[in-house]
Formats: structure tokens, sequence, C-alpha cells
């Protein structure tokens, strides 16, 4: 793999080429700081700053540190520093603009990873986005984002850098309605479509069984017609959501290589089933409740929580409540 294959899918690079059959999106370029912060894990687990009204943010991008959170009194033998949260003025007005036009609630992810891994400690339990806080939360807690960060270019045969020279926050619009059992990995080799299969594999849906062919059928259409001609690698992988209406939409590109998960496949299989012009695709599906495989495991990240009013911490967790009440009124009223 070679690391033009790799810049080609990240999100920044092919997003606007393929704009017209993806999701809606919104691309952020990342400050360095901002990176560092999500990057460091040396230190005590602490949201940044967040802020309660525009006239509080627009003094914090004016005068982004308050003396009095450093001073310390005469005499004083307390010579540790306090614990201060950091401050990314700027980019929260920024993120905070693109919620509100993407209509309220986004799920993030950087130039190729998203932190699906995380998503146990948001309060609905997915990627679900709707202030900078809940984003950064995602973020600072993903192991997968490491790859991003730190390993990108590892498994290239003609490796000259060891990340990206700019890191980018991808916002794309959080659909309620969006079903897993319709998103499908795609595999292409030689620029030839050579298998695909469901994305979400821990979970046998029956609608599946019945709608196979007409799924792979709109899917091989989708390829030919959208992608093929205008994605510049001949060997790659894709990832779409089929609608409701029987539309496809382009969800993400994928390196061929280590870093993307064959799923259903294996890498011995994809090198070698396919790629002739005219040879049927197989699509492969979760046929049988015994056939699921397992999900991802992870550890809580994190040692010290900043739960001050006005953190970042305080805001989850106040979402994180109004989404429990929001709920328990829903049952009651399920129930009356």
């Amino acid at each position: 793999m070679k690391e033009e294959e790799i810049i080609r899918c990240q999100i920044q690079e092919w997003y606007p080429k393929f704009k017209s059959v993806s999701i809606k999106t919104k691309i952020h370029k990342l400050p360095e700081s901002f990176v560092d912060y999500i990057a460091d894990d040396s230190g005590p687990f602490v949201l940044p700053a967040s802020v309660a009204n525009e006239d509080a943010l627009a003094n914090r991008v004016h005068n982004p540190y308050e003396e009095e959170d450093y001073q310390v009194s005469e005499g004083s033998d307390d010579e540790a520093e306090p614990t201060v949260a950091p401050s990314f003025p700027e980019l929260e007005l920024e993120i905070k603009d693109s919620i509100e036009s993407l209509g309220g609630a986004v799920f993030p992810k950087l130039n190729w990873s998203a932190p699906k891994d995380a998503a146990w400690i948001s309060p609905t339990q997915n990627l679900r986005c709707t202030c900078f806080s809940e984003i950064a939360l995602l973020l600072r807690s993903s192991d997968s984002l490491v790859h991003d960060l730190c390993h990108a270019y590892d498994s290239c045969s003609d490796k000259t850098i060891s990340r990206p020279p700019s890191f980018f926050l991808a916002l794309r619009k959080w659909y309620p309605s969006l079903r897993p059992d319709m998103e499908f990995r795609c595999f292409v080799r030689s620029n030839q479509l050579v298998g695909m299969c469901q994305r979400e594999v821990t979970t046998f849906y029956p609608v599946l069984l019945d709608k196979k062919e007409e799924l792979k059928a709109l899917i091989e259409d989708f390829f030919h017609e959208s992608v093929r001609a205008k994605f510049e690698s001949d060997k790659y992988i894709f990832d779409v959501y089929v609608t409701g209406n029987r539309r496809v939409k382009l969800i993400d590109f994928n390196p061929w290589g280590a870093s993307t998960l064959p799923l259903m496949y294996t890498r011995e299989e994809l090198e070698r089933i396919g790629g002739n012009e005219g040879e049927e695709v197989e699509m492969r599906i979760v046929e049988s409740q015994c056939s699921v495989r397992p999900g991802l495991k992870t550890a809580v990240p994190y040692d010290y929580l900043d739960t001050s009013p006005g953190s970042g911490w305080d805001q989850v967790l106040r979402n994180a409540e109004e989404q429990l009440q929001q709920d328990m009124r829903a049952s009651d009223a399920a129930g009356a």
C-alpha cells in the first residue's frame, strides 16, 4: 500500500468530490493545540472548559485565560499547580455553528476514523453529539483514534511520514432513523467490486435474508455509476448506506490494508476472489443468530473528572440527566 492511497481515504480529501452522494458534513481543520489535547494521556482526564451562552463565549475568545486560576496566596506551602481545563473558544464557536446548520445533532470523526469504541461513555450510548463537550469527550476517550494520530502510515511500503501534516474534524449530520442493518462494506480490487457484506456483524437481521439480492444490485449499480470512475485508487474499501427509498449513500472510504477490518471475509479471500469482468459479486450477511460475531471491548480511559459547574463534564452530565427524564416521560406516556 502506498502513502497516496492512504491520503485519498481522508474525509477532507474525498468528501468534496462525493458530496452529492454522501451525507451532509461540515469539516474543520483542527488547531495543533486541540490535537495535542486529544492525544495526551499523561495527565488527568479533563474536558475543555465550556460556556452556556454566546456572550461568555465571545469573552473567552478575547480573554482565554482567567488570571485568578493561576494565583497562589503569598507564603503558601502548596506549590502544586491546579488542574486547569483547556479552552478552545474559536474552535468551539465554529463547531457550535456547524452543529446548528446540520440540524442540532452530529457524529464526529477525524481524517479517517470515528470514535466508535468510545460510544459507551456518551449519555446516549452512541456517537450522537449536540455540543462541543460531547465531541471532545468521545475524541479524548477513543483508543481507535490513536491510529489516525500516530499510525496512519505504518503499513505503507513507501512511508516517509509518521502522521498527516494537518488533522481535520468532520461533523456528519445525525439521522435518528438510520438502521444499522442497512449499512454495508464493499471491497474493490483492480478497480473491480470483488465482495460486499453487512457492516454490523454482531447482529442477525432477518430482513436481510429477503432483501439480499435487491440490496446487492443497488450497491453494484451505485459503484459503477458513482464511485468507480471518480475514486483514483484501484484497490480500496468503501462503506455505504441504503435508504428506505432505495437510494445508496456513500459513508466512507477506507484503505485496503491492515487498518480496515475485512469483517465477513478473510484478507486471503479478498486477494483471491473476483476481479474478473462479468464475474458475479458475492454479498455476505449474518444468516442466523448462531453466526453473529463478537463486538469491540474497551476499558474506561480516564483517571480524574472535573465536574465543577460550567465544566465540560458538567454539561455532559446535565445532558445525560435530560435524556433520562425524556426517556422516563416517553415511557410513562406509552404506559398511559
